[in-house]
């Protein structure tokens, strides 16, 4: 039972410390290190890359799978070794130190402030709002209206509620601090590499193969959970989620990014892509903070689902 009490509390801390700390300093951020080393060797996967698009590289993708599995390997040994430095320690005590440990590998708060700017930005002008969304997506923002900004600002809500906050929770739960770490190792990577063509003049449709299908494997089930939190919280169907959800390109994304449409009553999409909730109506800047509003809901939820987890999975393997 100890072992539930460390995982709990240190559950409670992290979000504690999110919420009233913030971000640790950037040189003392574990994942901007995770960038750092992925964005050294990314480099050099790309020296070994072939530019021209279309055709096979396999050459680029084993390289690149060595290189993601080494890191993985790196960043899943440092956090496997860190929470055993805790033991003989009272549980408050290694619950407290194991919540600090655990949250740079969430950003909550981080997420609700950068959504805001955007918001706020728009009241200044379009093109503010415009220029505040790059931080946030990878997609060109120079043609964007003002309602297309507010759906990106809601979508980048919704679907990091999943990768920056449900998703490294869950694997905390499943597997420790380990399981936290390389789901945030996957995830950066595939924010990194990911790509299934062309991004900044790097070819990405090979090199970024292996890091895009582990972090669709590892975000599959979390995904679905946010997908069906905010769902169920916000009295949204069973069919109507399913029906939107898939047509998105990405296997998970849509998940969440449907259940936000849905329960806000809008219509979300990327132009030429997708389009989630077509006769929704455009969102208003009040949608965005009731998106946030549905987003804490939902994280409350996740929370006590996984803390009654965290007990049930001790008395398991008691």
């Amino acid at each position: 039972m100890d072992t539930a009490l460390i995982h709990a509390t240190a559950l409670l801390v992290a979000l504690a410390v999110d919420r009233w700390l913030g971000e640790p300093p950037v040189r003392l951020h574990p994942v901007v290190w995770i960038g750092n080393y992925l964005g050294g060797v990314g480099a050099w996967v790309q020296r070994h890359t072939l530019q021209q698009p279309g055709g096979k590289d396999l050459k680029a993708f084993w390289l690149a799978a060595l290189v993601w599995m080494v890191g993985a390997a790196l960043v899943s040994g440092v956090a496997w070794g860190l929470p055993s430095l805790l033991f003989g320690l009272p549980w408050w005590a290694a619950g407290a130190l194991l919540g600090l440990l655990l949250k740079p590998l969430l950003a909550w708060a981080m997420l609700q402030r950068e959504v805001l700017a955007v918001e706020a930005a728009l009241g200044q002008s379009l093109d503010a709002g415009r220029e505040r969304l790059r931080w946030l997506v990878s997609r060109d923002v120079s043609q964007l209206t003002e309602a297309q900004v507010r759906e990106s600002a809601i979508e980048t809500l919704a679907e990091n509620l999943n990768d920056s906050v449900v998703a490294p929770i869950f694997w905390f739960v499943l597997l420790g601090l380990p399981g936290a770490a390389l789901y945030r190792f996957a995830n950066t990577a595939d924010a990194m590499w990911g790509y299934p063509g062309l991004y900044k003049g790097q070819n990405w449709a090979w090199a970024g193969k292996w890091a895009a299908r582990v972090d669709d494997g590892l975000n599959y089930l979390p995904a679905r959970l946010t997908g069906l939190l905010l769902a169920g919280l916000n009295g949204v169907g069973w069919g109507r989620l399913t029906r939107e959800a898939i047509k998105t390109p990405s296997p998970n994304s849509g998940w969440p990014m449907a259940a936000m449409a849905l329960a806000l009553g809008v219509r979300l999409g990327k132009p030429g892509g997708y389009v989630l909730h077509e006769s929704g109506r455009k969102p208003v800047a009040a949608d965005l903070h009731l998106a946030i509003v549905y987003a804490k809901k939902v994280l409350l939820a996740q929370v006590l689902i996984m803390l009654i987890a965290i007990v049930l999975i001790a008395k398991i393997g008691s």
